[in-house]
């Protein structure tokens, strides 16, 4: 039996997925067999050998093409930008990974931008009961007033500790396909084009609402100024704009660096540290306020989560 693990990536984030791969294969149990599936649009054949070449003889490596036509119903206006600002295709991708691989029933769903300190078999074995995924409440977020009230007063979930960052999942694959949660997604994207921050986070929680299994933090560790790091992380992820390929100083930036230094990709990653200005940080900055700020007009959407829900059942 083998493990399946996925990654969703666009081609410019392929160094990061490369050291979080390498973290991942460095605390592989010898005696498990793992399966790592990136899902990509495009990716130069470059890149795609990179990836490949840090497979081991139980850690298996494919490189999966997310078809136009499965993503085409996606809307790229605003209301699915990314925090507000931009679109990106590939946080969706993991959406759809429960009815591309109908050969599992149980699987393991982890950004690119994060760093593996544990066996991961040991996330894949959590018993999450009949949930529909497993993932940790989103701590990026918790002492943000302004995300902490787009969570009330837009998504309408209640007490808002229970909104969950899906950057690292435990899928019930099974019931994904057999509560057809993907004909919900497109029912409800279609209807009502939401406005949201994190669309792909956003219909998630909403539709699984109550279906959720919340894992222990120190499988989901964020860098957050407002909260001390969590010791011995068993996942570190780089979640928002505080990368540390772009903030020396990020908490739990030693994570990353360490196993970076092990990778092809060292070197380019320096580089991108270095080029980092003080500018390009303060911008970083001041996006972050700008997204908590989309708050305010998300509020006089004519329909948000908060509103559609006291007319119609949005969960699963």
């Amino acid at each position: 039996m083998t493990i399946p693990i996925f990654y969703t990536i666009s081609d410019n984030y392929t160094p990061y997925a490369a050291v979080s791969i390498k973290s991942l294969i460095d605390h592989a149990n010898d005696e498990k067999d793992y399966t790592i599936t990136l899902l990509v649009q495009e990716i130069t054949d470059e890149h795609k050998k990179a990836l490949k070449d840090l497979a081991t003889k139980n850690v298996h490596i494919n490189i999966f093409h997310i078809s136009d036509e499965m993503v085409q119903p996606i809307h790229q206006g605003e209301e699915n930008y990314l925090r507000g600002q931009f679109f990106t295709m590939s946080i969706f991708y993991r959406l759809f990974i429960p009815e591309l691989f109908p050969q599992y029933d149980k699987c393991v769903y982890l950004d690119a931008d994060t760093i593996i300190n544990e066996d991961i078999a040991k996330l894949y074995e959590t018993d999450i009961k009949d949930n529909m995924f497993a993932s940790c409440p989103d701590l990026s977020i918790r002492y943000m007033p302004l995300l902490q009230e787009y969570i009330k007063e837009c998504q309408g979930i209640l007490p808002p500790e229970k909104y969950i960052n899906n950057g690292v999942i435990v899928f019930n694959m099974k019931a994904f396909r057999d509560k057809k949660f993907v004909d919900k997604f497109y029912y409800l994207m279609n209807k009502y084009h939401f406005d949201n921050v994190d669309p792909d986070q956003a219909y998630m929680n909403e539709i699984c609402e109550d279906k959720i299994y919340h894992l222990d933090k120190k499988w989901d560790a964020m860098p957050n100024e407002s909260i001390p790091e969590i010791e011995n992380p068993k996942i570190v992820h780089y979640n928002l704009f505080f990368k540390p390929w772009h903030f020396k100083d990020v908490q739990y930036g030693n994570y990353f660096w360490n196993v970076a230094k092990t990778t092809k990709f060292y070197d380019q990653l320096k580089q991108e540290l270095a080029s980092f200005t003080d500018e390009d940080r303060q911008r970083a900055r001041n996006d972050l306020k700008l997204m908590a700020e989309k708050v305010k007009h998300i509020e006089q959407e004519p329909y948000t989560w908060a509103k559609v829900k006291k007319i119609e059942d949005v969960r699963i």
